[in-house]
């Protein structure tokens, strides 16, 4: 925990356009890391979601930060932004960061751990939202997708915590994890700092009854108020 608001490491000017943003994607993806460094044990783990407002012009971002492994709310925050940058699948980054980093620098608990609503290196480039966010803050960082972006995978079991890995060129590139029986999976891959195993346990720790992490549930609840 820390009385200080959250370091941010601004890499980048935000691009107007696909061609920079593809440039920056390319240039900072060799930067990722997919191994473990996190700070152990976890204390706090942090979700962050959007929702768009004024007919998507107006992005509005969300944090909370949850004790672990209890999961019990410790602190929340939010920001507004106009929106500067179009909804194209495959740079989700660039139209909800900056909103996010502004609702990360007013929170003063610093997670060590940070999942996000979206892909990690289960992208073309290997550089999704979580990856992207995990370098801008230095914090290790868990992409939790809904829906498939990239890959394919094997059939899955119907019971909590199974899961396939996600392939994509001959790599494995996440996982494909059901976090409760019955129920539409969820598209793990590492961020930042986490490797695959590391992430999937994570995730089901932060997943004891929903589809959906706690900690994405309540930012998401949060991003709509």
């Amino acid at each position: 925990m820390t009385d200080k608001n959250m370091k941010i490491y601004q890499r980048h000017a935000w691009p107007l356009t696909v061609e920079e943003a593809i440039a920056i994607q390319e240039k900072l993806q060799a930067e990722v890391i997919t191994e473990n460094q996190l700070k152990e044990p976890v204390q706090y783990v942090a979700g962050v979601d959007m929702a768009f407002e004024a007919n998507g012009t107006i992005s509005h971002a969300a944090v909370a930060v949850l004790s672990f492994p209890d999961l019990q709310v410790q602190e929340t925050s939010d920001s507004r932004r106009p929106t500067t940058f179009p909804y194209i699948p495959g740079f989700l980054s660039f139209r909800e960061i900056p909103a996010i980093l502004d609702a990360l620098e007013k929170i003063k608990i610093t997670p060590d751990l940070i999942l996000c609503d979206g892909q990690g290196i289960a992208h073309p480039r290997r550089f999704g939202i979580a990856c992207h966010l995990g370098l801008l803050v230095d914090i290790p960082t868990i992409g939790v997708a809904k829906s498939l972006l990239i890959g394919k995978h094997d059939d899955l079991p119907e019971v909590r915590g199974s899961w396939q890995p996600l392939i994509h060129r001959g790599e494995t590139i996440g996982a494909v994890l059901r976090t409760r029986a019955g129920v539409k999976p969820v598209y793990v891959s590492s961020g930042h700092r986490v490797s695959l195993p590391t992430a999937i346990d994570y995730v089901l720790r932060c997943t004891p009854k929903y589809r959906l992490p706690e900690t994405t549930r309540i930012a998401d609840k949060l991003s709509k108020l």
